[in-house]
Protein backbone atom coordinates (compact mmCIF):
# COMPACT_ATOMS: atom_id res chain seq x y z
CA UNK A 1 0.00 0.00 0.00
CA UNK A 2 1.00 3.40 -0.83
CA UNK A 3 1.78 5.81 2.06
CA UNK A 4 -1.52 8.18 1.32
CA UNK A 5 -3.37 6.13 -1.08
CA UNK A 6 -5.10 3.01 -0.53
CA UNK A 7 -7.14 3.09 -3.95
CA UNK A 8 -7.42 -0.74 -5.27
CA UNK A 9 -8.62 -2.06 -8.05
CA UNK A 10 -11.71 -4.91 -8.12
CA UNK A 11 -9.77 -6.96 -9.95
CA UNK A 12 -7.48 -6.95 -6.87
CA UNK A 13 -10.37 -7.73 -4.43
CA UNK A 14 -10.62 -11.08 -2.47
CA UNK A 15 -13.28 -12.19 -0.20
CA UNK A 16 -12.59 -10.73 3.59
CA UNK A 17 -11.53 -7.40 3.22
CA UNK A 18 -12.25 -4.36 4.57
CA UNK A 19 -13.00 -1.65 1.81
CA UNK A 20 -14.40 2.08 1.60
CA UNK A 21 -15.60 4.48 -0.32
CA UNK A 22 -14.94 8.32 0.24
CA UNK A 23 -18.84 10.14 -0.18
CA UNK A 24 -18.72 14.01 -0.31
CA UNK A 25 -15.64 14.84 -1.68
CA UNK A 26 -13.68 13.08 1.24
CA UNK A 27 -16.03 14.35 4.27
CA UNK A 28 -16.47 10.90 5.39
CA UNK A 29 -15.89 7.28 4.12
CA UNK A 30 -18.20 4.32 4.25
CA UNK A 31 -17.21 0.95 5.02
CA UNK A 32 -17.88 -2.53 4.39
CA UNK A 33 -16.85 -5.96 4.12
CA UNK A 34 -16.54 -7.40 0.51
CA UNK A 35 -18.31 -11.06 1.24
CA UNK A 36 -17.65 -12.54 -2.34
CA UNK A 37 -19.48 -12.71 -5.54
CA UNK A 38 -19.61 -8.91 -5.76
CA UNK A 39 -21.33 -8.24 -2.76
CA UNK A 40 -20.41 -5.95 0.56
CA UNK A 41 -21.96 -6.52 4.09
CA UNK A 42 -21.87 -3.07 5.23
CA UNK A 43 -23.79 -1.45 8.52
CA UNK A 44 -26.01 1.82 7.84
CA UNK A 45 -28.24 4.22 8.84
CA UNK A 46 -31.26 4.52 6.18
CA UNK A 47 -33.69 6.91 4.82
CA UNK A 48 -30.57 9.84 3.98
CA UNK A 49 -30.44 10.20 7.94
CA UNK A 50 -26.91 9.42 8.50
CA UNK A 51 -25.74 11.98 10.66
CA UNK A 52 -29.27 11.88 12.72
CA UNK A 53 -29.33 15.36 13.20
CA UNK A 54 -33.04 16.22 12.03
CA UNK A 55 -31.78 18.77 9.62
CA UNK A 56 -30.53 19.55 6.14
CA UNK A 57 -27.40 18.22 7.10
CA UNK A 58 -28.63 14.87 6.77
CA UNK A 59 -29.64 15.70 3.13
CA UNK A 60 -26.79 17.55 2.38
CA UNK A 61 -23.98 14.40 3.30
CA UNK A 62 -25.95 11.69 2.07
CA UNK A 63 -22.88 9.15 3.20
CA UNK A 64 -24.26 5.89 2.99
CA UNK A 65 -27.28 5.55 0.67
CA UNK A 66 -26.49 3.65 -2.59
CA UNK A 67 -27.29 5.49 -5.83
CA UNK A 68 -24.07 5.68 -7.81
CA UNK A 69 -26.53 7.76 -10.76
CA UNK A 70 -29.63 4.78 -9.89
CA UNK A 71 -31.61 7.28 -7.30
CA UNK A 72 -34.38 7.06 -9.09
CA UNK A 73 -33.83 3.59 -11.15
CA UNK A 74 -34.07 0.48 -8.57
CA UNK A 75 -30.82 -1.41 -9.33
CA UNK A 76 -31.26 -4.87 -10.52
CA UNK A 77 -29.47 -6.72 -8.25
CA UNK A 78 -30.66 -4.80 -4.74
CA UNK A 79 -33.65 -3.26 -5.76
CA UNK A 80 -34.55 0.00 -3.21
CA UNK A 81 -31.92 0.06 -0.60
CA UNK A 82 -32.92 3.89 0.51
CA UNK A 83 -34.38 3.09 3.35
CA UNK A 84 -32.74 0.35 5.00
CA UNK A 85 -30.98 0.68 7.75
CA UNK A 86 -28.64 -2.15 10.22
CA UNK A 87 -26.77 -4.61 8.58
CA UNK A 88 -27.39 -4.99 4.74
CA UNK A 89 -25.94 -6.78 1.85
CA UNK A 90 -25.25 -4.95 -1.49
CA UNK A 91 -23.57 -5.15 -4.84
CA UNK A 92 -20.52 -3.22 -4.70
CA UNK A 93 -21.88 -0.58 -6.98
CA UNK A 94 -24.47 0.34 -4.55
CA UNK A 95 -21.91 0.02 -1.89
CA UNK A 96 -19.51 2.57 -3.66
CA UNK A 97 -22.04 4.98 -4.95
CA UNK A 98 -20.47 6.12 -8.12
CA UNK A 99 -16.98 6.43 -5.59
CA UNK A 100 -13.82 4.64 -6.16
CA UNK A 101 -13.20 1.66 -4.42
CA UNK A 102 -10.08 1.81 -1.22
CA UNK A 103 -8.59 -0.75 1.16
CA UNK A 104 -8.75 -0.72 4.63
CA UNK A 105 -5.06 -1.21 6.10
CA UNK A 106 -4.39 -3.47 9.33
CA UNK A 107 -1.52 -4.49 11.11
CA UNK A 108 0.01 -0.32 10.35
CA UNK A 109 3.38 0.75 12.26
CA UNK A 110 2.24 3.42 14.81
CA UNK A 111 4.65 5.79 12.83
CA UNK A 112 2.34 4.70 9.94
CA UNK A 113 -0.90 4.73 11.37
CA UNK A 114 -0.04 8.57 12.46
CA UNK A 115 0.87 9.83 9.16
CA UNK A 116 -2.79 8.22 7.28
CA UNK A 117 -5.35 10.17 7.79
CA UNK A 118 -7.87 8.53 10.10
CA UNK A 119 -10.50 5.97 9.16
CA UNK A 120 -7.66 4.46 6.47
CA UNK A 121 -5.66 2.16 8.79
CA UNK A 122 -5.34 0.44 12.67
CA UNK A 123 -2.53 -1.43 14.29
CA UNK A 124 -5.03 -4.51 14.91
CA UNK A 125 -4.69 -6.93 12.57
CA UNK A 126 -6.80 -9.05 10.71
CA UNK A 127 -8.50 -12.52 11.69
CA UNK A 128 -8.00 -15.29 8.54
CA UNK A 129 -10.58 -14.23 5.73
CA UNK A 130 -13.25 -16.94 6.47
CA UNK A 131 -13.91 -15.50 10.23
CA UNK A 132 -14.11 -12.25 8.54
CA UNK A 133 -16.96 -13.37 6.39
CA UNK A 134 -18.39 -15.66 8.54
CA UNK A 135 -18.56 -12.64 11.58
CA UNK A 136 -20.48 -10.84 8.88
CA UNK A 137 -22.82 -13.32 7.51
CA UNK A 138 -24.29 -13.52 10.84
CA UNK A 139 -24.59 -10.16 11.91
CA UNK A 140 -26.40 -9.56 8.16
CA UNK A 141 -28.60 -12.54 9.37
CA UNK A 142 -29.57 -11.57 12.84
CA UNK A 143 -28.97 -7.89 11.69
CA UNK A 144 -27.46 -7.56 15.34
CA UNK A 145 -24.82 -4.88 15.15
CA UNK A 146 -27.37 -2.56 17.19
CA UNK A 147 -28.66 0.88 16.55
CA UNK A 148 -26.70 3.02 13.87
CA UNK A 149 -24.74 6.32 15.39
CA UNK A 150 -22.60 8.10 13.41
CA UNK A 151 -19.85 8.82 16.43
CA UNK A 152 -19.70 5.62 18.44
CA UNK A 153 -21.51 2.87 16.57
CA UNK A 154 -20.95 3.09 12.62
CA UNK A 155 -19.87 1.24 9.60
CA UNK A 156 -16.34 1.49 10.31
CA UNK A 157 -16.89 -0.33 13.72
CA UNK A 158 -18.55 -3.20 12.27
CA UNK A 159 -16.14 -3.56 9.43
CA UNK A 160 -13.37 -3.23 11.72
CA UNK A 161 -15.01 -5.94 14.38
CA UNK A 162 -15.92 -8.56 11.61
CA UNK A 163 -12.04 -8.24 10.34
CA UNK A 164 -10.83 -8.56 14.46
CA UNK A 165 -13.33 -9.84 16.72
CA UNK A 166 -12.59 -7.22 18.90
CA UNK A 167 -15.09 -4.57 20.86
CA UNK A 168 -15.42 -2.50 23.82
CA UNK A 169 -17.84 -3.97 26.32
CA UNK A 170 -19.13 -1.39 28.00
CA UNK A 171 -22.80 -0.14 28.73
CA UNK A 172 -21.13 3.10 29.54
CA UNK A 173 -18.91 4.31 26.98
CA UNK A 174 -18.61 4.05 23.44
CA UNK A 175 -19.17 0.73 21.31
CA UNK A 176 -16.09 2.15 18.88
CA UNK A 177 -12.88 2.07 17.85
CA UNK A 178 -13.55 3.98 14.20
CA UNK A 179 -10.86 6.08 13.15
CA UNK A 180 -12.83 8.67 11.87
CA UNK A 181 -14.68 9.58 14.75
CA UNK A 182 -12.03 8.94 16.87
CA UNK A 183 -10.19 11.62 14.85
CA UNK A 184 -13.35 14.25 15.33
CA UNK A 185 -12.66 13.18 19.46
CA UNK A 186 -8.91 13.84 19.57
CA UNK A 187 -9.47 17.55 17.48
CA UNK A 188 -11.99 18.02 20.10
CA UNK A 189 -9.59 17.63 22.95
CA UNK A 190 -7.23 19.97 21.18
CA UNK A 191 -9.68 22.22 21.10
CA UNK A 192 -10.34 21.79 24.29
CA UNK A 193 -6.43 22.09 25.40
CA UNK A 194 -6.14 25.23 23.29
CA UNK A 195 -8.96 27.15 25.29
CA UNK A 196 -7.68 26.19 28.29
CA UNK A 197 -3.87 27.45 27.90
CA UNK A 198 -5.43 30.29 26.26
CA UNK A 199 -7.49 30.56 29.72
CA UNK A 200 -10.97 30.66 27.77
CA UNK A 201 -13.29 29.00 29.93
CA UNK A 202 -16.98 29.65 30.52
CA UNK A 203 -18.58 30.89 33.94
CA UNK A 204 -22.12 29.44 35.11
CA UNK A 205 -24.28 31.17 32.73
CA UNK A 206 -22.66 29.31 29.49
CA UNK A 207 -21.03 33.00 28.56
CA UNK A 208 -17.51 33.31 27.69
CA UNK A 209 -15.53 34.15 30.96
CA UNK A 210 -13.93 37.92 30.97
CA UNK A 211 -10.38 36.36 31.13
CA UNK A 212 -11.31 36.22 27.32
CA UNK A 213 -10.77 39.98 26.86
CA UNK A 214 -7.95 39.61 28.71
CA UNK A 215 -6.33 37.22 26.53
CA UNK A 216 -6.88 39.40 23.39
CA UNK A 217 -5.21 42.54 24.74
CA UNK A 218 -2.34 40.62 25.70
CA UNK A 219 -2.10 39.02 22.25
CA UNK A 220 -2.66 42.69 20.85
CA UNK A 221 0.08 44.41 22.95
CA UNK A 222 2.66 41.47 22.57
CA UNK A 223 4.59 41.95 19.90
CA UNK A 224 5.48 39.76 16.65
CA UNK A 225 8.75 38.59 18.32
CA UNK A 226 6.95 36.81 21.26
CA UNK A 227 3.60 35.92 19.71
CA UNK A 228 4.82 33.71 16.89
CA UNK A 229 7.14 31.31 18.99
CA UNK A 230 3.84 30.91 21.72
CA UNK A 231 1.43 30.22 18.62
CA UNK A 232 4.08 27.73 17.04
CA UNK A 233 4.94 26.16 20.21
CA UNK A 234 1.10 25.96 21.07
CA UNK A 235 0.62 24.19 17.70
CA UNK A 236 3.35 21.37 18.22
CA UNK A 237 1.51 20.69 21.84
CA UNK A 238 -1.66 20.54 19.97
CA UNK A 239 -0.95 18.65 17.02
CA UNK A 240 0.91 16.19 19.21
CA UNK A 241 -2.11 15.70 21.80
CA UNK A 242 -3.99 14.70 18.41
CA UNK A 243 -1.83 11.78 17.52
CA UNK A 244 -1.96 10.87 20.95
CA UNK A 245 -5.97 10.83 21.08
CA UNK A 246 -5.92 9.24 18.17
CA UNK A 247 -3.20 6.33 19.09
CA UNK A 248 -5.25 5.82 22.37
CA UNK A 249 -8.38 5.02 20.80
CA UNK A 250 -7.60 2.59 17.89
CA UNK A 251 -8.73 -0.81 18.59
CA UNK A 252 -5.60 -1.78 18.45
CA UNK A 253 -4.01 -0.84 21.53
CA UNK A 254 -7.37 0.26 23.77
CA UNK A 255 -7.26 -1.75 27.04
CA UNK A 256 -10.77 -1.87 27.03
CA UNK A 257 -11.17 -3.86 23.84
CA UNK A 258 -11.84 -7.88 24.00
CA UNK A 259 -12.15 -10.51 21.61
CA UNK A 260 -16.00 -11.44 21.72
CA UNK A 261 -17.30 -14.41 19.91
CA UNK A 262 -20.14 -13.17 17.25
CA UNK A 263 -22.75 -14.88 19.22
CA UNK A 264 -22.10 -13.10 22.44
CA UNK A 265 -21.98 -9.93 20.67
CA UNK A 266 -25.24 -10.15 19.10
CA UNK A 267 -26.48 -10.88 22.84
CA UNK A 268 -24.33 -7.85 24.39
CA UNK A 269 -26.14 -5.44 21.64
CA UNK A 270 -29.35 -6.51 22.16
CA UNK A 271 -29.14 -5.91 26.30
CA UNK A 272 -27.27 -2.44 25.87
CA UNK A 273 -30.04 -1.55 23.48
CA UNK A 274 -32.69 -2.97 26.16
CA UNK A 275 -31.01 -0.90 28.67
CA UNK A 276 -30.67 2.16 26.43
CA UNK A 277 -34.65 2.04 26.09
CA UNK A 278 -35.44 1.69 29.25
CA UNK A 279 -33.33 5.07 30.15
CA UNK A 280 -35.40 6.52 27.65
CA UNK A 281 -38.72 5.65 28.55
CA UNK A 282 -37.78 6.31 32.77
Amino acid sequence: MGLFSHKISRDDLKPGDHIYSWRNVYIYSHHGIYVGDEKVIHFTRGGGLEFGTGTVLDKIIDISIPNHGRRYNKCLDCGDQSNLGGVISSCIDCFLAGGNLYLFEYSASPSIFLAKRGGTCTIASSDPCDEVISRAKFLLLQNGFGEYDLLDNNCEDFAIYCKTGLFVLSVATKFGCSGQANSVSAAGGVVALTLKVLGVKKNSSGQEDDSVVSVVNQVISSTVKYVVPGIGGLALAEYGNYCIGRLFYDIGVRKDACKVSVEELVAFVGAKQNILESKKSS
